[in-house]
């Protein structure tokens, strides 16, 4: 009995982390489809919410663009480490804490699959409220920013429970 509660607490795991990768992927790849023939795109939704497709070879947000192959190896080989890390905290935790590794996980892996397969990160959701615009990202970067946020508040409740 005790092996199969922990199967399924490990099926759901692996199945919250595909959502968020496929959903990740299914994005991108309508937006790659969307963008043929010129390999560009730019679609106003709204006046504020915007399509524009562009290629990201940084972190989060286009932090830390590098033009060198080594830097930008080296740089993904660090985020492949910190998730590794993330993954391991995500098999001690438990309830909300182990959803929000897992968003981020699903994320990740998105954005490093995009790294390794593209050689950059595929952005295109685009913000803009009269004269602030908001970095260009994706879906894995929208659950990864859940993921982070969720856990900062988790710690806060804690901090302010003890």
């Amino acid at each position: 009995m005790a092996h199969n509660i922990v199967l399924n607490k490990n099926t759901l795991s692996f199945l919250i982390v595909f959502i968020v990768f496929f959903s990740d992927r299914v994005s991108k790849y309508i937006i790659l489809k969307l963008s043929q023939p010129l390999g560009e795109l730019h679609i106003s939704l709204t006046s504020f919410l915007n399509l524009h497709l562009i290629w990201n070879n940084g972190i989060a947000f286009g932090l830390f663009s590098f033009e060198q192959d080594f830097y930008y190896n080296l740089l993904t080989l660090l985020i492949i480490i910190i998730t590794s890390i993330i993954i391991w905290l995500s098999y001690k935790a438990h309830g909300l804490e182990k959803i929000s590794y897992l968003m981020i996980i699903g994320g990740s892996l998105g954005n490093i699959f995009d790294r390794i397969y593209y050689s950059s990160v595929l952005d295109f959701i685009d913000i803009s409220i009269n004269n602030f615009h908001w970095f260009i990202f994706n879906v894995a970067d929208i659950f990864i920013s859940i993921g982070v946020v969720l856990l900062i508040v988790l710690e806060f409740f804690k901090k302010k429970i003890s």
